[in-house]
């Protein structure tokens, strides 16, 4: 009798089921096919294709710029790399604060042109009928509260969110009112541990933290932060796996020495 049965994909049900038994939930992100191979074979849960790929893909000083045509163009390539993994798509900065049809316009484009899973946005209340008309034209959307890097220039810094009585508050509202919505998860990033405990709780579906400590039900880092690529980035939250800025340079270096050297390619290398 074979034994290889086929793998099933990740679902908005199975993240559920994920909370319920007490399992966390890992998720990346990833910008492109080769890295989504790589982490859908290692096993990860979600794929968020994130509108940091304004900053760690173009190099963009924060996440405002990256359109989305652009973001359709990385999640189309993650989407065919991602294996089991369940692919959610960032909702960049102006495609849907402030009007519900552009909305949901958006994020119909990105399921049909990307063939991803789900879409992402950012912020509570002020966007709950973006959301609503998503979700109700059968689209999953994922919650983004805390720090909501698409409102930088509101914050004036990446600090962490939520510190204040008020703004505590606020968040405790806004993730029921997201729930209410019918969010299949939400994202808290750089609020305090005991607040995103208390949220946790509070909720019947996945939050998963970035900067929100431990008692999250999954947690979400930038791909390129976790494995070393980008450079002297080392807030508090991220655990660095991998030292690939440093790793990658030196073996560009021992390239550039060979050819210069005229000992690549070798008689072996060559046809």
């Amino acid at each position: 009798m074979s034994v290889n049965k086929e793998v099933k994909r990740i679902t908005t049900h199975t993240l559920q089921e994920m909370k319920e038994r007490g399992e966390k939930i890992a998720m990346l992100t990833a910008y492109d096919y080769s890295m989504a191979t790589i982490l859908g074979d290692a096993g990860l849960d979600v794929l968020l294709v994130g509108d940091s790929a304004s900053n760690v893909m173009a190099g963009h000083e924060t996440t405002l710029p990256i359109t989305l045509d652009q973001m359709i163009y990385h999640a189309q390539g993650v989407v065919r790399g991602a294996g089991r993994a369940f692919v959610v798509v960032d909702l960049p900065f102006g495609t849907y604060q402030g009007n519900s049809k552009e909305a949901l316009n958006s994020a119909i484009r990105i399921m049909k042109e990307s063939g991803a899973h789900g879409v992402k946005l950012e912020g509570g209340q002020e966007i709950v009928e973006s959301v609503q008309r998503i979700i109700t034209a059968g689209i999953p959307v994922m919650g983004h509260l805390g720090l909501t890097p698409q409102s930088i220039y509101k914050f004036g810094t990446y600090t962490v969110r939520a510190k204040s009585e008020i703004e505590a508050e606020k968040l405790k509202s806004d993730v029921l009112v997201l729930q209410e919505a019918g969010c299949f998860a939400i994202v808290l990033e750089k609020i305090p541990a005991q607040l995103a405990k208390v949220v946790t709780e509070s909720l019947h579906i996945p939050t998963i933290g970035i900067g929100a400590g431990m008692h999250c039900d999954g947690q979400v880092l930038v791909v390129n932060d976790m494995i070393g690529l980008t450079k002297g980035f080392r807030p508090r939250f991220l655990r660095q796996y991998l030292d690939l800025y440093e790793g990658i340079k030196d073996a560009a270096a021992s390239y550039i020495n060979d050819v210069k050297g005229n000992s690549f390619p070798n008689e072996k290398e060559q046809y």
